[in-house]
């Protein structure tokens, strides 16, 4: 019996060891409570504005939302603002952005209109502060030169702004190169919609077990694969602060206001509800 409560013990212990977020910046974190963020910026088909477009985030700073969007590292070094691992999609291209130098890069079209894909960069210069950010780091492997060459463009950056990764290899670099940048543990059912990677690394994602390796200050995670377990000792033990995704239609944003602490919505989706 000693040997079972022993064992139970020390389960439990390393159980919530490895959940434990970052618990000591609460404060700074209340500045984003109520923050609602447009799912990369204001795009619209219907009036040819691409999504992660200059005329997006131009529109988002109109509205006065935040903003969220996603970055990618090109071949030469360069930060773009790019959601897609491949060009496909947007551009009809078969290469990733990290495959193409950034003036490549510049010469592709966003689904077939005039705009292009904007640098960190020109980002950073048009919102100059007046909205939060919420940058995703697209980390498609071990690499972490995409974190070093971010925050050398975000330390000269005035304005309110957050980082989130899937890959909590990026938490982990900020969390000991630039540990006073507030990181968000990004999250959803990995194991029952990704392949890659390995499957025990996206089962500890999805239950928010390598929290103790990337010491997130907050919680982003899909909308309609919660609630879960170990967000909610998260929330009840810790307070820790969550974000929830992507918000398509008025019933989520209500649920995503009522529940919890940022939303990202997609405001295409939302037909005029959030005007």
């Amino acid at each position: 019996m000693l040997i079972i409560a022993f064992i139970f013990v020390i389960t439990a212990s390393l159980y919530f060891c490895a959940l434990v977020p970052e618990t000591s910046r609460k404060a700074q974190m209340s500045a984003y409570h109520g923050t609602m963020f447009a799912h990369r910026g204001c795009h619209s088909s219907e009036r040819g504005i691409p999504e992660n477009s200059i005329p997006a985030f131009r529109a988002a700073v109109e509205k006065n939302y935040g903003i969220e969007l996603d970055i990618h590292i090109t071949k030469d070094n360069q930060l773009v603002v790019f959601h897609d691992d491949t060009l496909t999609r947007m551009c009809h291209l078969d290469k990733t952005p990290e495959e193409m130098t950034l003036q490549e890069l510049k010469g592709c079209s966003l689904s077939g209109t005039r705009e292009h894909i904007p640098t960190l960069e020109e980002v950073l210069a048009l919102v100059n502060g007046q909205v939060p950010l919420l940058i995703e780091l697209k980390l498609p492997g071990r690499s972490t030169a995409l974190c070093k060459r971010a925050y050398r463009a975000l330390k000269s950056y005035h304005g309110l702004y957050l980082v989130q990764s899937f890959n909590t290899l990026g938490l982990h670099w900020f969390y000991v190169n630039a540990p006073h940048v507030l990181r968000g543990q990004l999250a959803s059912n990995l194991t029952k919609s990704d392949d890659k990677p390995h499957w025990l690394f996206r089962f500890l994602a999805k239950h928010l077990m390598l929290n103790f390796w990337g010491r997130p200050d907050f919680i982003s995670y899909k909308l309609a694969d919660l609630p879960t377990l170990n967000a909610s000792l998260l929330r009840r033990i810790f307070g820790t602060p969550f974000a929830v995704w992507t918000l398509k239609n008025s019933e989520a944003l209500k649920e995503g206001i009522r529940h919890y602490d940022m939303q990202i919505f997609e405001i295409a989706a939302m037909n005029g509800s959030l005007e």
